[in-house]
């Protein structure tokens, strides 16, 4: 046999944890004499990261320029099919209603789905598993990047050994939610031996919110074996020094074919390239959706100008027939007012917010509230000039970099609208912060669910599948769905009940597109924002005034807060408590027709803030009164429904707990 008809490849180990390097014939190849078996190197022997064992002397060698090696490691970062060895099981919630076999096809195309630089989960509400197996001949661990944003969707990762039993490592299989944007990790350590690896998502889907599917990239398993051999850097990236454990991905405007030691430039009058880019592509004509009009903000003459810029990085030529070249900038029109409760302040030409106890419609001065009033604080956006103090806009994309730094949102006179990004797939941020809520002085002691609310007009237009999702983040712990909106959708508005005193910021991101495509298809799909209005705010501005109550003492011109089921009475502006069997608004205490009558058979509770009934009913026939005590009825029952089932399956239950008198 000749060296090149052979290869070497070691047996499997024995109870002594010894192992043989043996010679083994390639395929179709037949031959005689070949080297006798060795003694190999023990079964945990392992080369370092950037190294490969040379299997004909056992030695540890460094990998080429061109090439990578983990070690005793294997990574997946390439997610355009699924790799090899991974699979996926897709099942539904065995439920009491129906037979199995009526649902058995409902989960059929439920999948994980490759996406170039990480893998999706699915959105509906299938329980679907990645799966990949794998053999350890030592210790070792699993490591894994993932967004996970959106709680509708159970996400756990979990092993079983080869007898399919749960290992104790996984107890706790739940992985934490991220934020928007951001890439979490997940480690795991792994036992020697067989490891199952599953990736389990399940969504809940109760109404028709649309659900954030969970991403996962860079797999990494560690333990697999030793390396015989350097893997070759995948296309789009390089590496130029022996013993790398990793390759470089390539530069904007360069591309490199798989095993490159540099990446070669593109000609870049003619063609472009982004990171990571395998070929040079072809810069194609300029047309309307490579640039985007902003508007500067005031100047001292109260002017504006509409400016017109190329979205960046620039691709397209301006040369070639038919292209378009930049309209030309400069054009001024007369600057929007002042939103309500700011003033224009001629210093520095624009809008400063009211001093407190002082208050603006945006086209006047401010001024004192007057005695016996209180200012009612609170936003209401409605002129877009720039973006206000407490709002900030970003662009992220969780395939790419293109467009990190880009302004998701820009502003646009009477409306905000998202912004051209860097592809059609981008999610454009608009985030609004508000500390605290704080309802008026004159109703603090107030028993209510309302501490504030937040309502917003916004429209969108759309050719594609866009999203327009509206997210709440309650003291920056983690972000929910609030409402999300599908494709074009007329110009709406829409409110949020705010019931806890919290720090929250809202988020508002639009997406034209779920999937990456290389060419800008749907440029001119746009979510715009007309109006931002928030009530009780602790930072607020106030556009107006409203009644409190005063203090008895002399001095007292200061607003005091009424106690609980109390208004404010018109003639002297003092705290009066409302009258029995009334409750009283949570929306103004202002005059005597703040206190609500309760409905027939009920009474008010102490502090007025409900009706209900005490279980003594009186009722007048043909001159007769009827007195009826239901006290014996007056304890709390529950009851739970039987299970109801979403369409693919989810079972769930309604449980109420109902008293018909007597609870207060």
């Amino acid at each position: 046999c000749l060296q090149t008809d052979y290869h070497f490849e070691y047996t499997e180990c024995d109870s002594s944890g010894s192992r043989w390097r043996v010679a083994v014939p390639n395929p179709s190849v037949e031959c005689s004499g070949l080297p006798d078996p060795v003694k190999g190197k023990e079964c945990t022997f392992s080369c370092a990261s950037g190294e490969y064992l040379e299997m004909k002397n056992q030695v540890c060698s460094k990998c080429a320029e061109g090439t990578y090696s983990l070690g005793s490691g294997i990574k997946f970062d390439e997610w355009d099919e699924l790799p090899a060895g991974f699979s996926n099981v897709a099942t539904f919630m065995d439920t009491a209603v129906g037979s199995a076999e009526s649902k058995a096809d409902s989960c059929n195309n439920s999948t994980w789905t490759p996406r170039g630089n990480y893998i999706e989960s699915n959105r509906d509400d299938c329980t679907v598993s990645l799966i990949y197996a794998v053999h350890l001949k030592k210790s070792g661990s699993v490591f894994f990047e993932y967004q996970y944003v959106d709680n509708n969707i159970f996400f756990e990762f979990f092993i079983q050994n080869d007898q399919c039993k749960e290992m104790e490592s996984t107890a706790d299989k739940w992985v934490k939610l991220t934020d928007n944007g951001e890439w979490g990790s997940h480690s795991v350590t792994l036992k020697s031996g067989s490891n199952i690896l599953y990736w389990r998502t399940t969504g809940i889907l109760m109404g028709s919110k649309v659900v954030k599917p969970v991403l996962v990239k860079n797999i990494t398993i560690e333990g697999v074996a030793y390396t015989s051999e350097c893997f070759a850097c995948k296309p789009g990236t390089f590496s130029d020094k022996p013993g790398a454990s990793g390759c470089q991905v390539c530069p904007r405007n360069t591309y490199s074919e798989k095993g490159a030691k540099e990446c070669t430039k593109c000609q870049e009058e003619m063609y472009y390239a982004e990171e990571g880019s395998s070929a040079c592509t072809e810069r194609p004509p300029c047309t309307s959706k490579d640039f985007f009009q902003i508007h500067t903000p005031c100047d001292k003459e109260g002017k504006t100008q509409i400016m017109y810029k190329w979205i960046e990085p620039k691709i397209c030529r301006e040369d070639l027939p038919d292209a378009l070249s930049l309209p030309p900038s400069g054009e001024r029109q007369d600057c929007p007012p002042c939103n309500p409760g700011f003033y224009n302040n001629n210093a520095s030409s624009s809008c400063s917010p009211c001093p407190p106890g002082t208050f603006s419609d945006g086209t006047q001065e401010c001024r004192a509230c007057p005695a016996g009033t209180e200012p009612a604080l609170g936003f209401e956006y409605k002129w877009w000039n720039i973006l206000p103090g407490n709002m900030k806009t970003s662009c992220f994309n969780v395939g790419n970099s293109k467009c990190d730094g880009m302004n998701g949102w820009e502003v646009a006179g009477d409306h905000i609208q998202s912004g051209a990004g860097g592809s059609d797939n981008d999610y454009l941020i608009l985030n609004l912060h508000i500390p605290g809520f704080k309802p008026p002085t004159s109703v603090t002691g107030a028993t209510g669910a309302e501490l504030g609310r937040i309502t917003f007009v916004f429209e969108t237009i759309c050719s594609a599948d866009c999203v327009l999702y509206f997210m709440a983040d309650v003291n920056r712990k983690n972000t929910n769905v609030v409402e999300s909106w599908e494709r074009s959708k007329e110009k709406q508005s829409y409110t949020h009940i705010i019931s806890k005193n919290a720090s929250f910021t809202f988020t508002w991101a639009f997406q034209r597109i779920n999937e990456g495509q290389d060419s800008r298809q749907f440029i001119n799909d746009m979510a715009k924002i007309y109006s931002i209005t928030v009530t009780n705010a602790v930072d607020g501005v106030a556009s107006s005034c409203r009644a409190c109550a005063l203090g008895s003492e002399q001095s007292g011109s200061s607003c005091v807060p009424c106690p609980a089921g109390h208004y404010i009475e018109k003639e002297t502006s003092q705290c009066k408590e409302c009258p029995a069997n009334t409750f009283l608004s949570i929306h103004q205490v202002y005059g005597r027709e703040a206190c609500i009558p309760c409905g027939p058979g009920s009474k008010s509770t102490k502090d007025h803030s409900a009706c209900f009934s005490d279980c003594l009913v009186s009722y007048i026939r043909d001159n007769q009164s009827l007195n009826y005590n239901f006290s014996s009825l007056s304890q709390v029952g529950s009851l739970m429904s039987g299970p109801s089932f979403t369409s693919r399956g989810t079972k769930f239950f309604h449980f109420f707990n109902i008293s018909l008198c007597g609870n207060e």
